[in-house]
């Protein structure tokens, strides 16, 4: 860590810069690769049969598409504007958010409410550069998600489940990439660091991720090995994951008998093919050989894991409530599978949050498109990735009054509850204005 910091700041952003830039060209492969119609418009791409040859000036990020408008004929007007400001705005972006993450440190400069001045950026390196990359990584992969969700109304599998994998990876390996939170308990936590302050005495501030307990002290029951419990909820989560890419259909009119026996046979059949099968044993390893292992990756696991079912949970409910109220399908599984992958990084308690950002935001701006565009199709994806890029921004300020609300879990369950009531609603009189404005007939 001290060779990077070592670095002068303007050449680290410069860096930045730069492979933000490339990985922005490569997200946009990605959005026209794994479009639901593949387009053959990045220059990462094979180019189509009847277009001249592209040079590898094409393939420089940002500047490479001024020259590839001499695709338009083809491709269209205008078709090398959007992937070139992407190529622009993602760098620019990541460069700014390393600064604040590190240098300025957004995360938790007002977490120390005051005191965050006796303590230098250096001591907070380590964690801030894993914070870092864990927000550079998920906001490529949100990039690729968002676009193609605006496009195609889709989000493959292709993008949820290595970001998926990461978030699981980097929060066992790196704990202190999950968000943070500056503590003053009275015993060290157990998967973070204390601070020092400049005199070099210990202070009463410690710096440690948001785990799946927080805004309490971790809990004994979820210790690792021997305690079975906490090894039961992780493979439930895990188990839980898998299950979201079977194919779950439900015969009501055979009897619920041959329901259950259609249901589960559908269930085993897709599970045990190839790679289901594979990443369901080679995970369920994984797990338990961390739960064995213990400390502070069985904490930075624990938490991923309950985080992706916790915030993908409740964008499945929304689903689930959502669908009798529009009477249709409310939203892809790819939304559900998108917040998954958001909530390894972020945790449950995060998640939450976003659930209470993401569906109003998307109904005001659906009811906008409806009366002036007269467009009914929403894609959701889009609003999720933003709502977590704005709490991501914002994690700081609202943790420190979160953090009390967090305490009392009754409290969550009972306001999650009133707002998935309140979400149907709403949806229920967005689905009747629209059918007004577009003329549809009211559903009987």
């Amino acid at each position: 860590m001290q060779l990077i910091l070592a670095i002068p700041l303007a050449a680290r952003l410069a860096l930045v810069f730069v492979v933000a830039a490339v990985l922005a060209s490569l997200a946009n492969a990605v959005i026209y690769h794994f479009a639901w119609e593949r387009r053959l418009r990045s220059p990462w791409q094979p180019k189509p049969p009847e277009l001249e040859p592209r040079t590898w000036s094409d393939c420089i990020p940002i500047v490479g598409w001024w020259f590839l408008r001499r695709e338009a004929p083809h491709h269209g007007h205008g078709h090398w504007i959007r992937p070139m400001l992407i190529e622009l705005a993602f760098p620019l972006g990541l460069a700014w958010l390393y600064w604040w993450e590190t240098e300025a440190l957004g995360l938790i400069a007002e977490q120390a409410l005051g005191n965050i001045g006796a303590f230098a950026p250096d001591q907070f390196a380590v964690a801030t550069h894993l914070e870092f990359l864990a927000h550079a990584v998920l906001m490529w992969f949100m990039l690729a998600a968002t676009f193609i969700d605006a496009d195609d109304r889709i989000i493959p599998d292709i993008i949820t489940v290595p970001g998926t994998i990461f978030g699981l990876i980097l929060a066992t390996l790196a704990p202190l990439a999950l968000l943070p939170q500056i503590t003053m308990p009275p015993v060290p936590p157990v998967a973070g660091q204390q601070l020092i302050d400049k005199a070099g005495a210990a202070t009463k501030f410690y710096l440690e991720p948001v785990h799946l307990a927080a805004a309490s002290d971790w809990p004994a029951e979820l210790a690792a090995a021997p305690n079975w419990k906490s090894l039961v909820l992780a493979l439930a989560c895990y188990w839980l994951w898998c299950f979201a890419f079977v194919r779950r259909s439900w015969l009501r009119r055979r009897g619920l008998v041959r329901a259950v026996r259609h249901f589960l046979t559908r269930v085993g059949s897709d599970w045990w093919t190839t790679p289901l099968r594979e990443v369901t044993a080679i995970g369920t390893v994984l797990v338990v050989a961390v739960w064995w292992w213990g400390g502070a990756a069985w904490v930075g696991l624990l938490t991923s894991l309950v985080g992706l079912v916790g915030a993908g949970g409740v964008v499945w409910l929304i689903r689930i409530i959502a669908s009798p109220a529009l009477g249709k399908e409310a939203m892809g599984f790819g939304d559900v599978l998108l917040m998954m992958m958001i909530g390894t990084l972020i945790g449950w308690q995060a998640g939450v949050i976003v659930f209470f950002l993401a569906p109003f935001a998307a109904l005001v701006y659906g009811l906008v498109q409806l009366i002036v565009r007269k467009e009914n199709e929403l894609p959701y994806g889009p609003f999720l990735c933003a709502a977590t890029v704005f709490l991501i921004v914002r994690w700081a300020s609202v943790w420190n009054w979160g953090s009390l609300f967090f305490q009392r879990p009754i409290l969550v369950l009972v306001v999650l509850a009133v707002c998935l009531i309140l979400c149907g609603a709403i949806l229920a009189v967005y689905q009747g204005l629209k059918n007004r404005i577009l003329g549809a007939p009211e559903a009987e």
